[in-house]
């Protein structure tokens, strides 16, 4: 019997030594010096680790399935101004605790320090960027998640950079919790239904903080965009909703806190716009719920276009704006109800919380300066008063727009 158990044993033994490891480790000078050889080495499902270092390499291309690739001590991959970094055309990898950079500039190549192509499920995390033309590139993904990446660019022109995190025909994707500085864009989804961008911060890009279009049925939740070139825009998209997000300080005579263009049957809830020169422009944008949102220290809070219809204000504050609702149009198509005006000179007498007599937020001098901006230079002087105070009394120049219900306390 003990020699039969010893037999076992040793069987046991030589079968786990047959076996092939599950981790594979990158360290330089040692058997494995490249991310390349332990690629060519690996199966699906083994796990890559990558030591501290400086690795430059051609680029890296992922085929094996279910991959996942960790950096111990964010190891340096360096694109040598040349070319991509790490390509992946395969399921369910995990890229993870990885540096790029250096990618260089091409005006022929949407060149990306990490590219996932026609693949399904993969996992991007945890990874730093810097100077990439394109940091990360999801080509015809579904189901792929970006999440906690560091991305910097310290291109000076518009020309000079691509986007930080870019989406083309990736449905299904989450994008969480991101910091993109000095992009063109900072994340740009097109044709990517069904797409989640929650919790990122995006500031200081050249263009837009955020610029998405042909992705219906999306979700914008608790991103803060600040200070990007033209602010943010949306655009060619349905049911698309939009909740707790900041847009914040986009200044510029072609900056928008938020651009909304052909935008149907939406929500915009609980954001924030605040110190953009326009909060936020209608263009084409009809049957939005507009609710909650809080409208601080902007030169336009709002811009209606004559194509924006059939849109609902409700429950938002109005304060510190040059102008609160401005529009093009004699007759607007959209209605506020319930909303809170610092501007707001009314009474309560029947004390329901809500004011006896409607507030018209659109003055006068907004429609000279709508076709005349260069009258701004008169918008604190004591001549705007007096007409914005005559309109208000006898209006009949302004559009017949009307709050019935004005707050007569900010709800927030």
């Amino acid at each position: 019997m003990l020699g039969l158990a010893v037999l076992a044993a040793a069987g046991q033994l030589a079968a786990q030594d047959a076996s092939p490891a599950r981790t594979l480790l990158v360290r330089p000078g040692s058997a494995l010096p490249t991310l390349t050889a332990a690629v060519a080495r690996a199966r699906p499902g083994m796990t890559i680790r990558v030591a501290a270092g400086e690795y430059r390499e051609p680029t890296i291309l992922v085929t094996v399935p279910r991959l996942t690739i960790v950096g111990d001590g964010a190891p340096a991959f360096d694109g040598e101004g040349t070319h991509e970094i790490l390509v992946v055309r395969a399921d369910g990898v995990t890229v993870r605790g990885l540096t790029f950079r250096n990618t260089g500039v091409s005006q022929m190549q949407d060149r990306a320090a990490l590219r996932v192509a026609e693949a399904r499920d993969c996992r991007i995390e945890s990874n730093i960027f810097r100077d990439a033309l394109f940091a990360i590139y999801l080509q015809r993904t579904t189901g792929c998640v970006v999440r906690g990446n560091d991305i910097r660019a310290s291109g000076a022109e518009e020309t000079r950079n691509g986007n930080g995190i870019h989406l083309w025909y990736s449905p299904g994707t989450r994008v969480e919790g991101n910091t993109v500085r000095g992009q063109r864009d900072g994340i740009y989804f097109e044709f990517s239904d069904g797409s989640v961008a929650a919790a990122n911060v995006s500031e200081g890009n050249r263009r837009y903080g955020l610029h998405f279009m042909f992705s219906d049925s999306c979700r914008y939740e608790r991103n803060t965009f600040r200070a990007n070139g033209a602010g943010v825009a949306v655009m060619y998209s349905k049911h698309v909703v939009m909740d707790g997000n900041g847009f914040l300080d986009a200044t510029g005579s072609g900056a928008y806190g938020l651009l909304l263009k052909e935008i149907t049957d939406g929500a915009l809830v609980r954001n924030r716009f605040e110190g953009n020169s326009v909060g936020l422009f209608l263009e084409g944008a009809s049957r939005l719920d507009i609710r909650d949102n809080d409208f601080r220290r902007n030169g336009w809070a709002v811009r209606l276009m004559a194509d924006a219809e059939d849109s609902h204000f409700r429950g938002n504050v109005f304060s510190g704006n040059a102008f609160d609702v401005a529009t093009n149009s004699r007759t607007l198509r959209s209605d506020f109800v319930g909303n809170w005006w610092d501007a707001y000179r009314g009474y309560d007498l029947d004390r329901d919380g809500t004011g006896d007599v409607p507030f018209r937020p659109v003055r006068l001098f907004a429609l000279v300066a709508e076709r005349h901006p260069e009258t701004l230079l008169l918008l604190r002087a004591p001549v705007t008063a007096v007409l914005d105070a005559a309109e208000r009394v006898f209006p009949v120049l302004t559009p017949q727009v009307a709050d019935e219900r004005p707050l007569m306390r900010a709800p927030r």
